[in-house]
């Protein structure tokens, strides 16, 4: 029992004086290894009369646990001065500013906060939704019949989960902010949408930027101005602009938006198909059905509604005519921006 006792005292005393985790290590090999002081003093058991085994065995486990819970507590108080000690060389001020800055933004990002910029200088609000919809976001409550064709397998993105798929369009983001918000509303849903479609000017995953715009006076004269403003503005130049009869589930009336060709100067490409006009987005005047599938009285109130590809807003601003030159990571191509 003394020598149990001796052992427990160094034990502790050595513990307490340790600095480090390898010092730690030292003295768990030294006392609860298989060669240590405590395995040894269990192996002596057997060697005992029968009537002490019982109490020395109780003595030497009690020490055991003693100098299992010391080590366990010094491994902790040894971490926590090695991380106070990093922190203390390694601290860094991340709010200084960086001495150059490195890499630069991609065009589509620059397009799209250009956009962005624009409509919220007009007072519209910025909303987002998620890119894996449900069907009835994406085409029922937009007034889009089953048989319509863009509900096709070829032309839209369905999942295996029944009733979603990968929006072909942010107008879910309007959906959703009618069935949330009371009119009058107005704001702008950007982000990725997925289609079946792959040319020049069209790519299977793009951007897009949507706007809405319900109120009790919204009209078709002020659907044009907004947009011809905003075109206006985005390209800094007078432009042709047209509005040409469309249709679109969604909208009564519908109109496609066309500014003149920038790549040839109303001359003729293949990126305007040789026409001198390109098509930069659609519009209309929000359906009424769509306006009583958000719950909101299409006798009182109005909407408009447009939506633009910020890629070909993009190949237009920047002279770029084809699309796939900005996903194709050429770095002669991004250090230009």
């Amino acid at each position: 029992m003394t020598e149990i006792e001796s052992i427990r005292e160094t034990a502790l005393s050595e513990i307490e004086r340790v600095k480090d985790l390898s010092g730690i290590q030292e003295i768990k090999a030294k006392y609860l290894g298989k060669k240590g002081s405590i395995t040894q003093a269990l192996k002596k058991i057997k060697d005992l009369p029968p009537q002490e085994r019982k109490e020395f065995g109780k003595k030497v486990n009690e020490v055991k646990k003693q100098i299992e819970e010391a080590l366990k507590a010094k491994e902790e108080e040894v971490k926590r001065e090695k991380l106070k000690e990093n922190l203390k060389r390694e601290w860094e001020d991340l709010t200084l500013p960086a001495f150059r800055p490195i890499g630069s933004l991609h065009p589509i990002t620059l397009t799209l906060r250009r956009i962005l910029n624009i409509f919220t200088s007009k007072g519209f609000s910025i909303k987002e939704g998620p890119e894996v919809e449900l069907e009835d976001y994406n085409f029922d409550r937009l007034n889009i019949p089953p048989d319509h064709p863009a509900r096709d397998m070829q032309d839209t993105f369905y999942i295996k989960k029944e009733g979603y798929l990968l929006r072909t369009h942010t107008s879910p983001v309007q959906i959703r902010t009618m069935l949330s918000e009371e009119p009058p509303i107005q704001m702008v849903a950007p982000g990725k949408v997925y289609r079946r479609d792959d040319d020049p000017t069209h790519s299977p995953m793009f951007h897009q930027v949507e706007g809405l715009v319900v109120s009790e006076n919204a009209s078709f004269p002020e659907m044009r101005y907004v947009i011809e403003s905003f075109l206006m503005e985005f390209f800094e130049e007078e432009l042709p602009v047209r509005f040409r009869t469309s249709y679109f589930p969604f909208t009564e009336p519908s109109a496609e938006v066309d500014i003149g060709c920038m790549i040839c100067g109303q001359k003729g490409c293949r990126v305007c198909k040789n026409t001198g006009w390109l098509e930069v987005m659609g519009c209309g005047m929000v359906h009424p059905a769509v306006l009583e599938n958000c719950n909101i009285d299409s006798d009182i109130f109005q909407g408009y509604a447009f939506g633009m590809g910020v890629e070909r807003l993009a190949m237009l601003y920047y002279g770029i005519d084809n699309i796939k030159t900005f996903y194709e990571n050429d770095l002669r191509f991004l250090r230009q921006f």
